[in-house]
């Protein structure tokens, strides 16, 4: 840290401080701040400008956003370069700087590549202060303002949610005794096919609350669009992006979806903005949906009334193009607007700062600032425009009516992907090399009142929510919930209800027709026997007075485990290549779409799909995270010829161990750019091979990951065909996995005769 002493601020400060939950109205508790659209509640009196050496830095690397509450920044960063990478959550003093807490978690098996690491930030519940932050790999953590762990909950693992090589995380958002993520994620059953989908978690105890698809399947890319909230007719309501180019609307407390309009044939990651209560504005660079132009900012209406769709019916409510009121030819890729008044402030990918007219979309000035920008969008504060830009440069602007004046440019080291913060008179801004703190000069500080959140009273009650709302439960073990009731706009009517009937409940929807292999007991929890079998299902539960919710859930076996696919019923017909096949197993997470079970010289083996493009990489997670200490072993081939081959792998407590079929390799790899190990092995296609995995962890943090290959008509040869040694930061614990990478889909892979057994 370099710290030097602060500038003598006045003792005013804010005398019309307003409280949202119990924070200050001025603290940054997410990444657009107290108005949700990147506006400070800040005036001072005789403002400075910055001065040129920052009053503190921090040698903390971040694409992200630093938030602030009760007088401590938090920070999302990274440090190292190479396999040293590791990302952080860092508490500092917002006065000092100094380091008050940090945690330190490693990437695992994602895609992200070229050292994108934290585009997003944490978020600060004003109520609890607890801080929620999903990782780079999915790690949905939860932390006490002290530091003390909450909870953490795989997201990849236990829900399926997706990486990809752009790295775009985001943020989370706090709603009442929710909090809520969106990523593409791709579950098991009928959630198994890939889509943006959101999933609500309750905010004290992570337990799942209710998911939703309000956009499309599949998706075209991921998305990181931080949602929006507010009250309207009667509901609570968030407002998004998505991967499949849609904004969207659903309810923030039940997770019944609303509307959606499509305006762009690729994922949107620019958050909306809403102006004067109810017109809504959205941008996106990528390709427009009705022309081949790219990039277009949009005004729409935002309906009166909202209506969810009516089971058994799932689909969502397409607005007319009536609604649109204006657009706007520019476009941003990932940078989001910020409305002060009627004019909209926006960063082109070009570094333009654009001042369009609210109610009209027409342009009022634009100001060329430098050569590119990316992520971050302006902060306005006090009547200044702050715009960090990729080449590492702060550049501060005021705007007017007909023009912007650029009133003070800084240099930074590294460059600038992240949108600044500011509270108390201090901005911070991140780098990929630092974290600044920079003084806005001033004699005193003056805070607007933080909107009035307004929550509607709860009405009749007419279904139950269930929590968990989804479960999994190993054999010999059992479920406990919790059962409440909710009005038809989400609200909790009573937070107890006692004497609900259970009884299984097969979707109408359903293409797989399966029932969990568990029971209520008297208690009212769900057990699963010794003996149950892996299946999947759903519960519905009714109350006295006939009210109805339902919970779905996996019930799966305990390691040993052993899966040769000859008792699945190959009832299916694959409508571009007319094979027979059978659906993935259903409680596995991941597989639909990517994996089938069908015959092949005589045996049913588990095989890659050729669906999908987007899936060409695919992983499937058999068992549940918690796992540690387990051997790996499964049969393997690859389809193709001397030149052309795929690549087939198992995943061991978030290891990949993989056969590189055109590469001649065996690979230990958890991140290719953060881990990978390799050795020469000569796949020869169409041969079998097996393959065989285990992964010792130290109790000092070190580890050694073992592999193991050999033509499967061979016996098993003593030695381990590559150890890989873990200095520091094992995984040591993770799902069992099955991983399949089908490059453009030309040759399949496959697998039979899985084993799974501890140690």
């Amino acid at each position: 840290m370099h710290h030097r002493p602060r500038p003598s601020f006045g003792c005013l400060f804010a005398a019309t401080l307003a409280l949202t939950g119990i924070t200050q109205a001025n603290d940054w508790t997410n990444w657009r701040g107290p108005l949700q659209n990147g506006v400070s509640l800040e005036h001072y009196t005789k403002a400075g400008k910055l001065d040129e050496k920052p009053t503190w830095t921090v040698d903390i690397r971040s694409r992200g956003i630093p938030v602030v509450v009760d007088g401590k920044v938090l920070l999302w960063g990274y440090k190292g370069e190479t396999t040293d990478l590791i990302e952080m959550l860092t508490c500092m003093d917002a006065k000092t700087g100094k380091k008050l807490w940090e945690h330190e978690f490693s990437d695992y098996l994602s895609d992200s590549i070229y050292n994108r690491y934290t585009i997003g930030a944490p978020t600060v519940d004003p109520e609890t202060k607890r801080i929620y932050l999903v990782s780079n790999a999915g790690r949905f953590l939860c932390y006490e303002l002290d530091g003390t762990k909450v909870f953490e909950i795989p997201l990849m693992e236990d829900f399926g949610r997706m990486t990809f090589p752009n790295a775009r995380v985001g943020s989370p958002v706090i709603e009442g005794d929710y909090v809520i993520t969106h990523f593409i994620f791709s579950n098991w059953g009928a959630d198994g096919p890939a889509a943006d989908r959101v999933y609500a978690f309750d905010k004290k105890t992570g337990e799942l609350v209710w998911w939703s698809l309000p956009g499309v399947s599949p998706p075209v890319d991921s998305s990181y669009s931080t949602p929006v909230l507010e009250t309207r007719d009667g509901k609570r309501v968030m407002y998004f992006t998505t991967g499949c180019g849609n904004i969207v609307c659903l309810n923030a407390r039940s997770g019944k979806p609303y509307w959606k309009m499509q305006t762009c044939k690729n994922g949107i990651n620019s958050s909306v903005v809403i102006h004067k209560g109810n017109k809504l504005i959205s941008i996106h660079g990528d390709e427009n949906v009705d022309n081949s132009e790219k990039g277009r900012m949009t005004c729409i209406k935002l309906p009166e009334k909202l209506t969810a769709a009516v089971p058994p019916s799932t689909e969502t409510t397409t607005l007319e193009p009536s609604v649109e009121l204006w657009r706007n030819p520019i476009g941003a890729t990932s940078s989001s607007p910020v409305v002060v008044g009627d004019v909209i402030y926006q960063l082109t990918d070009g570094a333009e700062l654009y001042a369009i007219d609210a109610n009209t979309g027409a342009d009022l000035w634009k100001k060329k600032l430098s050569n590119a920008n990316l992520h971050s969008s302006p902060l306005y504060v006090d009547g200044l425009l702050y715009c960090p830009l990729m080449e590492g440069k702060l550049v501060v602007v005021k705007p007017g009516e007909k023009d912007g004046e650029i009133v003070q440019e800084l240099t930074l080291d590294g460059n600038c992907l992240g949108s600044p913060s500011v509270c108390n008179g201090m901005l911070y801004v991140t780098t990929t090399k630092h974290l600044y703190a920079f003084a806005i000069p001033n004699k005193g500080i003056k805070v607007d009142a933080a909107p009035a959140v307004e929550i509607p009273k709860a009405g009749k009650a007419v279904a139950l929510q269930i929590i968990p709302a989804e479960t999994v439960i190993m054999t010999g073990e059992k479920q406990k919930f919790r059962i409440r009731s909710i009005d038809a706009s989400g609200f909790v009517v009573s937070k107890n209800v006692k004497g609900v009937k259970w009884e299984t409940f097969i979707p109408p929807t359903a293409k797989v027709k399966a029932t969990m292999d568990g029971k209520f007991n008297d208690a009212g929890e769900l057990e699963v026997a010794a003996d149950a079998k892996s299946s999947a299902g759903a519960f519905k539960a009714t109350s006295a007075d006939g009210i109805s919710g339902t919970i779905r859930g996996r019930a799966l076996r305990n390691l040993p485990l052993i899966e040769d696919f000859e008792k699945y019923n190959l009832t299916e017909t694959q409508p571009t290549e007319g094979v027979k096949f059978s659906y993935p197993p259903l409680p596995w997470i991941g597989a639909r779409f990517k994996f089938d079970v069908r015959e092949l010289n005589g045996n049913k083996v588990f095989a890659k799909t050729f669906d999908r493009l987007l899936f060409q990489r695919a992983t499937v997670f058999v068992a549940p995270s918690h796992l540690s200490n387990y051997t790996m072993q499964a049969d393997v081939m690859t389809e193709g010829s001397a030149r052309a081959k795929s690549d087939i792998g198992l995943i061991n407590q978030r290891y990949l161990i993989c056969l590189r079929g055109n590469a001649g390799k065996l690979e230990v790899s958890s991140n290719p750019e953060r881990l990978k190990q390799e050795v020469p092995f000569k796949v020869v296609a169409n041969t079998w091979y097996t393959l065989k995995t285990r992964v010792d962890a130290a109790k000092d943090g070190s580890g050694v990951v073992r592999a193991k290959v050999w033509d499967k008509s061979q016996p098993e040869p003593e030695a381990w065909t590559l150890e890989v040694k873990i200095a520091s930061n094992v995984q040591t614990n993770g799902s069992t996995v099955i991983f399949g990478l089908t490059a453009l889909n030309q040759m399949r892979v496959f697998l039979v005769l899985l084993r799974f057994s501890l140690y």
